[in-house]
């Protein structure tokens, strides 16, 4: 999902056809650095993250990003430094392209109008590019190292899919330090479905899932926040209604997200804590910034109140120590 953007209805129909009579652009290959937006030459570190950039196509034809495109090829690079910025510092960088699922066919109806999203041909389509990019990502560039799994939004949708479908595999659970598929639900009935896929209990626990939808407690009708949501809180890593004042919050960071620029850094910008009811994670006490550049009331084709652009800024710095500690805690399980 993208942000800032109006909203565009489509019948099923109408997708369907466009994904059948539209050009779909070619298909990454993941042998050439071209097709990945971060490959580094060689490794320094101990754990790699593998990061899925959200939604940043919105065009009507292709359906499909093309990847060959420089503004979202240089908007997918900015990200890398406003979202997999919380990982970089600790972890060895890769980041495929691929043909994601435009914005203008996604549904903006609360629940996602209770369809399966993840069903969609174009959006698996983009799947398909990230299983392959992972695939040889494991054969060639990683073939032994442990790793992170991570996104938002559309990508955090890739993550899902991935530990749904290729962490079956139990030596690559033994690999996975954890996954952070934020500002997309990850639902009771996947934990209960995929018994390898653990919502995380604390702020050290390995091999588990980070997840979470940021909301007003005003918010109504989010398209990413669907029924039987689960999420843990990144100020006090509890499950549970716990609230956690802006105090716990170390700062958030805001970016222009396309560039990779910081905007504002805010210390204790909000309190947090889990609506156990609808398993939204429910911002309070936020903080005015003081760049115009940062608008937290018009949220574009997002509803009031749904600061999904936002998952990662708000909790900015929690998350980026969240990260070095649970890395910490996996290497120190491997050699005790």
């Amino acid at each position: 999902m993208r942000y800032g953007y109006l909203l565009v209805n489509f019948f099923i129909g109408g997708l369907l056809l466009m994904a059948g009579c539209a050009t779909v652009p070619p298909k990454p290959d993941f042998e050439d650095d071209y097709s990945w937006v971060a490959r580094p030459e060689s490794v320094s570190r101990p754990v790699d993250v593998f990061y899925v950039y959200p939604t940043i196509y919105v065009g009507e034809n292709p359906p499909n990003m093309d990847i060959s495109d420089p503004g979202l090829r240089k908007n997918a690079e900015g990200l890398l430094t406003s979202q997999a910025g919380v990982y970089s510092p600790y972890a060895n960088l890769f980041a495929p392209f691929y043909r994601q699922q435009t914005a203008a066919t996604q549904s903006m109806e609360p629940n996602n109008g209770g369809r399966d999203a993840f069903a969609d041909p174009l959006f698996q389509t983009g799947y398909d590019d990230v299983e392959r990019a992972f695939d040889y990502y494991l054969e060639h560039l990683n073939p032994d190292r442990p790793f992170i799994l991570a996104g938002h939004s559309q990508g955090s949708m890739v993550v899902i899919e991935l530990l749904r479908n290729r962490l079956r595999d139990p030596a690559l659970q033994k690999r996975m330090v954890a996954a952070y598929p934020i500002g997309y639900t990850v639902k009771q009935a996947d934990l209960d479905t995929y018994p390898w896929m653990k919502l995380a209990q604390n702020e050290t626990d390995t091999g588990v899932i980070i997840t979470f939808n940021t909301q007003g407690k005003n918010a109504q009708g989010s398209p990413v926040l669907l029924d039987d949501a689960v999420a843990i809180n990144p100020l006090n890593w509890k499950t549970d209604g716990t609230p956690a004042d802006r105090g716990k919050n170390i700062g958030a960071v805001f970016f222009n997200d396309a560039a990779g620029e910081v905007l504002e850094r805010i210390p204790h910008f909000a309190g947090a804590y889990i609506d156990t009811r609808t398993g939204a994670l429910i911002a309070t006490d936020i903080q005015t910034p003081e760049s115009e550049s940062i608008d937290l009331v018009n949220m574009g084709r997002w509803p009031a109140e749904v600061y999904h652009r936002f998952d990662y800024a708000f909790w900015y710095n929690n998350l980026k120590e969240n990260v070095k500690k649970r890395i910490d805690a996996y290497l120190a399980e491997q050699n005790p």
